[in-house]
């Protein structure tokens, strides 16, 4: 018995497939790549060029006590406001979604009034809620009060800040949660109710870890806010980070470069945030993807292969 001479020899080199897939060529893409990188690369030679911009004093006042003390008041403003601001805003939301009419009202009411209103006018009406009432008793209604106190000394500027920066950041809070909360769909509740699942039990294990990845993106977008926001309490001469620099300014007359303190650090704090809400978010999006999507670092280093 002869081997076949019908067989053909095995291939000596590999050749390329003849379908093979060729990545489409994109030279717009890398030219406007190029076109943006330059023009970013001008503008930041010109800022740290610029002189007007005294990047010395900059640096000279960044950790200025001054300056710190000012930043600790914003951050314990926003901190202080958030958790206050959130906590009440569950508790209008669970009225929202109540069934109950007189507390749904009551809800829709509250968003309605304080989102309508600014912010700087409720914080003057909070800090001047002396002349609409000298005295805030504390009793029965339509009965015997039994407890009495003068509005006047009761509510300073901090306390007016933190008063009206709460119930403003309430009312956006309620709509953040009550729509996490209806983004679920009604049906995956029924069939737990079906399966013999306590209340208790589906909104811990079912309603609110699907709720949190529709609430941790604009309850971040809160925080950044009312990070920034706080600024706004310098009209009321409480020492935060603006109204600090401003102090400083108004005796040396170093306006720009001291703005700019303000700013960095603004920027600094807004940027550790956004760190944070990325991984907060990454966390619970754990069960609506295959995989994790991947960290800074990991798209990084997978570029960099």
């Amino acid at each position: 018995m002869t081997a076949s001479t019908d067989l053909a020899p095995p291939p000596t080199t590999r050749s390329a497939p003849a379908n093979a897939v060729v990545p489409l060529r994109r030279p717009g893409r890398w030219i406007s790549a190029a076109l943006v990188l330059v023009m970013l690369a001008a503008a930041i030679r010109s800022v740290v060029t610029n002189e007007a911009f005294q990047w010395g004093v900059v640096a000279e006042y960044f950790t200025a006590d001054v300056v710190l003390r000012g930043l600790g008041m914003t951050l314990w403003l926003t901190v202080l406001t958030l958790v206050l601001g959130f906590a009440l805003g569950t508790a209008l939301a669970v009225l929202r979604l109540s069934g109950n009419p007189v507390l749904v009202g009551v809800s829709w009411g509250y968003v309605w009034i304080f989102r309508s209103v600014p912010m700087l006018v409720q914080l003057l009406f909070w800090f001047n809620i002396g002349a609409l009432y000298p005295t805030l008793s504390f009793g029965i209604p339509f009965g015997p009060d039994f407890l009495s106190l003068s509005s006047t000394n009761l509510i300073g500027p901090t306390a007016a800040v933190i008063i009206g920066l709460t119930l403003h950041e309430a009312a956006y809070a309620a709509e953040i949660v009550r729509g996490g909360v209806i983004s679920v769909e009604q049906g995956q509740v029924e069939a737990a109710l079906a399966l013999g699942m306590g209340r208790a039990r589906i909104l811990r294990r079912i309603v609110l870890p699907q709720a949190m990845r529709s609430i941790i993106p604009a309850a971040g977008n809160a925080l950044i806010g009312t990070l920034k926001g706080t600024s706004i309490v310098s009209v009321l001469a409480v020492q935060d980070l603006l109204f600090s620099v401003q102090l400083i300014y108004n005796r040396n007359y170093l306006i720009i470069p001291l703005l700019l303190v303000a700013t960095v650090w603004y920027v600094v704090v807004t940027s550790v945030l956004s760190a944070a809400q990325y991984y907060v978010e990454r966390h619970y999006a754990r069960g609506a993807a295959r995989a994790l999507p991947p960290t800074p670092w990991q798209r990084l280093k997978g570029r960099l292969r």
